[in-house]
């Protein structure tokens, strides 16, 4: 399905809690924003707390799940991909989003990995917390967080 405004993607790796990617899904129908699901995934796509989360809108969602990161990476994907990390990379703000940008996001518990990270420096950024008992933020929040920004950006945001 080709519905989505524009090219920006949310990639998710190997997410653990069905709570956040139903979230995450809720949030990719509101902007109508793509969503690939990297396996493997933490839960099943049958779990009811994923449905839950994301209510009644996942027919909404232009989603993908991809077996594992080899299968992703065959697949056929334009544009560039910005790596998202708790733990470094350059402030979210300082990033230019383009209208074909996928953002990618690791798993709940640890992220994405430093050989990941490598690989897409420097393109790799993250979202600035200012209290250092603080490990990460969610990971829905943090993909609202950078979807919007992106949105702001590129002059998508509805009135």
């Amino acid at each position: 399905m080709s519905w989505s405004v524009a090219g920006v993607r949310i990639v998710l790796l190997e997410p653990e809690i069905p709570q956040n990617t139903g979230s995450i899904a809720r949030t990719a129908a509101a902007t109508r924003t793509p969503l690939d699901l990297i396996g493997p995934l933490g839960f099943s796509l049958d779990d009811r707390y994923l449905k839950r989360a994301g209510l009644d809108y996942w027919p909404l969602v232009d989603w993908t799940v991809y077996d594992n990161w080899q299968e992703y990476q065959a697949a056929s994907h334009e544009g560039r991909m910005l790596a998202f990390s708790a733990r470094r990379g350059r402030p979210y703000t300082q990033c230019r989003f383009r209208a074909d940008d996928r953002l990618l996001f690791g798993k709940e518990t640890v992220g994405l990995g430093a050989e990941l990270l490598d690989r897409f420096e420097p393109d790799v950024y993250t979202i600035p917390i200012e209290e250092p008992g603080v490990r990460s933020l969610n990971l829905a929040t943090a993909v609202g967080i950078v979807l919007f920004e992106a949105r702001r950006q590129l002059g998508w945001l509805a009135s």
